[in-house]
């Protein structure tokens, strides 16, 4: 359906070291911006001259703007952005996130949590209308399915649990902090995925140089040897639907859904609970057993088969992963998809940016890598959009009040003002899953024309970069103004949400 197979066994011997150290840099250089940050909580304030500490404005939590999207060059702009950034985000796997926020902050005018907010929403619509396309397309050189739910089992409750830290210390951390830790964390991951990449393309190049001369050869065979048997009738295409019914594993699905709703039914009791309450507190540690459970039961489950196939001297792959599966490299995907889903709730995208990347180090190749983070990256996204609202990121809590303040108490066009403030989230959520859903159709035919996978590796180091110079720039915006006026630089309260 995609690349030729023969180039799905290379891109598994691509598949170098260089993860450990690409690991302690995002720790070290994670752990510098926090200790910065902390140093910013507590001496700060008493450098600012000829302010006291009272006359230091702390960034409020609380101002929220939810534009009109009117005919306009920025809703033109926005729409175009919009629809690129899904359509290449997804075939990476990585959503777009990055991307969005800057987009909804600068262009639209969407305040920065909020802005965050909605591009869980878009990220979530990308997502499942690209899960719908991956399900009908078969998997490019195996019986298998084109989603591996071994490794979705795997990552996604610590995905989820990193998504629920991430969206706490969103309100917790300050703004330039976060900025710099995506902006450290995207370089790394950009420029691991272009390396790899490059792998990846000299790879496909040499293949399918010997595969031209092997087919030369085989044709001056067939011209030289009269053959007396029949040539092999080609076999029969699966259909579309056969396709589908092939991809789907109801157990799978079924145990994820039980993850999702299990994550959703705590989100909802801790948001009926009085924050930093003893309650609050309790339903936030169980988060953890639920996450650690799941992940543990199936990486035990893979170590166990990876360990009897080495004892039989077997040595094909459990899953799409080309690793073993050692308790190191467990504890390294369980820091990995922690990572993932704690920046996905900070930034406000779908973890892709981590797991993407590391499905590739690992092994997987382009395609499945891809349609397994947007697997994920569903359930993650949706997730994260009922914190949000929780947190109270979207229009209704705020819209409400200022609307009919604004109306003179007039409740009878409250619905209709509602309706306009909505408009604009609705629009460019229906952009990202047109754009899902085509994206993925013209890029894997371009994949399939070219028999070059690493093109979807290049589009996620895109992506990745792409977000990392927008955040940058607006992180930088942002920093500049909060300095210029003698805003608070520290960690704000847990309890202060």
């Amino acid at each position: 359906m995609d690349a030729v197979p023969g180039l799905c066994s290379a891109y598994r011997i691509i598949n170098g070291g260089g993860s450990r150290s690409f690991a302690v840099y995002l720790v070290a250089a994670s752990s510098l911006a926090v200790a910065a940050a902390a140093a910013a909580t507590f001496f700060l304030p008493s450098y600012t001259s000829g302010f006291s500490r009272q006359n230091i404005t702390l960034s409020s939590p609380t101002v929220h703007a939810w534009p009109d999207l009117e005919v306009s060059w920025r809703s033109a702009l926005a729409t175009v952005i919009g629809f690129l950034g899904s359509a290449f985000g997804t075939v990476g796997g990585v959503g777009g996130g990055g991307i969005f926020v800057p987009m909804l902050n600068l262009i639209v005018g969407f305040d920065t949590k909020s802005a965050a907010a909605l591009s869980k929403c878009m990220i979530m619509g990308a997502s499942a209308s690209s899960v719908w396309y991956n399900l009908r397309v078969a998997h490019p050189s195996k019986e298998v399915p084109i989603i591996d739910y071994n490794l979705a089992l795997l990552f996604q409750p610590m995905l989820m649990l990193g998504i629920t830290i991430g969206v706490d210390l969103s309100v917790v951390f300050p703004y330039w902090l976060i900025t710099v830790l995506i902006i450290i964390l995207f370089i790394g991951t950009s420029s691991r995925s272009m390396f790899r990449g490059v792998q990846m393309w000299k790879q496909e190049t040499l293949l399918k140089m010997e595969m031209g001369v092997a087919a030369q050869q085989s044709n001056q065979k067939q011209v030289d040897v009269d053959t007396k048997y029949e040539p092999l009738l080609p076999q029969p295409e699966k259909t579309t639907l056969e396709v589908l019914m092939f991809n789907i594993r109801w157990k799978g699905i079924t145990v994820l859904m039980l993850v999702w709703f299990t994550f959703s039914l705590l989100q909802i009791l801790k948001s009926k609970s009085e924050s930093c309450s003893l309650f609050h507190w309790a339903i936030t540690v169980c988060q953890f057993p639920v996450a650690l459970v799941v992940f543990g039961t199936k990486a035990a489950e893979l170590w166990r088969e990876s360990r009897a196939r080495r004892m039989r001297g077997d040595w094909e792959c459990v899953c799409e992963a080309s690793i073993e599966w050692t308790p190191v490299q467990l504890l390294f995907c369980a820091f990995c998809g922690l990572l993932g889903g704690t920046v996905g709730g900070l930034l406000g995208s779908g973890g892709g940016f981590i797991l993407g990347p590391l499905l590739l180090e690992i092994g997987v190749i382009p395609q499945v890598a891809s349609a397994t983070a947007t697997f994920v990256m569903m359930f993650s996204s949706s997730l994260s959009v009922l914190e949000f609202y929780f947190l109270k990121r979207f229009p209704i809590p705020y819209g409400k009040p200022a609307i009919a303040r604004n109306l003179h108490q007039n409740t009878q066009q409250l619905p209709r003002c509602l309706f306009f403030l909505w408009h604009a989230a609705i629009y460019l959520i229906a952009v990202s899953v047109l754009a899902g859903f085509w994206g993925q159709f013209f890029v894997r035919k371009i994949v399939k024309i070219l028999k070059r996978a690493s093109i979807i590796v290049f589009i996620l180091s895109s992506v990745i970069f792409a977000s990392a110079l927008t955040m940058g720039v607006v992180g930088t915006q942002k920093s500049i103004s909060m300095i210029k006026h003698h805003e608070y630089m520290g960690f704000l309260s847990f309890c202060q949400k």
